[in-house]
C-alpha cells in the first residue's frame, strides 16, 4: 500500500469505506517519483507534516519477484518502525508477508538506500510504538478500528 497525495492506495481499484483505491499502477506512479526526484517528492503525506514516506523493498514470499512499497515510518533509535496497516483491512499487506520470508531487504528514506533486516516488534515494543504511530497520522486509530480482530502488526527495520 501507498499513499499518494490524500488518496490511500492499494492492489484493489474500488471505493469503499476506507478510502478511494486507485491500484497497482498509481503505486509503480508513486515509486517512481519517489525515486526519480530521490525522495523530493512522495516522500511526505500531504497535510501531516510527520507522516513521512519510505519505500520498502521485498522479494514475494512464494513468486520471488522484487516489489516496492511506499510505507509510513516513523525513526525509532537506529532502527526504522512501520506499520502493516493495510488501510484497515482485514489481512495484512502482501509486503509483510514477504518480509517475515525474506527479512533481509533495503528501504530507501529521501535520497539514502539502507540495507536492513526486518522483525516483527514484540508486545511491549508494539506497545511503545503504536501510539506514535497515531500521533504522525491520526487515520492509524481508525485503520484499528476497521481491521476488526485483526492485530495491525509493527516491523522493525533494523540497520544490517
Amino acid at each position: 500500500m501507498g499513499i499518494l497525495g490524500n488518496f490511500v492506495l492499494s492492489s484493489s481499484n474500488q471505493a469503499t469505506r476506507r478510502g478511494v483505491f486507485l491500484g497497482r499502477r498509481s503505486t509503480k506512479v508513486h515509486v517512481a517519483l519517489y525515486r526519480w526526484s530521490r525522495g523530493r517528492l512522495g516522500a511526505r503525506l500531504p497535510g501531516w507534516p510527520r507522516a513521512r514516506i519510505l519505500l520498502l523493498d521485498h522479494l514475494g514470499a512464494k513468486s520471488g519477484v522484487r516489489r516496492t512499497s511506499p510505507v509510513m515510518f516513523h525513526p525509532d533509535g537506529d532502527a526504522v518502525a512501520v506499520a502493516a496497516s493495510k488501510g484497515g483491512q482485514p489481512v495484512h499487506p502482501a509486503w509483510f508477508h514477504n518480509l517475515l520470508a525474506h527479512p533481509d531487504t533495503t528501504i530507501q528514506i529521501g535520497s539514502q538506500v539502507r540495507p536492513v533486516r526486518a522483525r516483527l516488534a514484540d508486545d511491549a515494543e508494539r506497545a511503545r510504538l503504536w501510539p506514535e504511530f497515531v500521533a504522525l497520522f491520526p487515520g492509524f486509530d481508525s485503520y484499528r478500528r476497521q481491521a476488526e480482530q485483526r492485530t495491525i502488526p509493527i516491523v522493525l527495520l533494523e540497520p544490517r
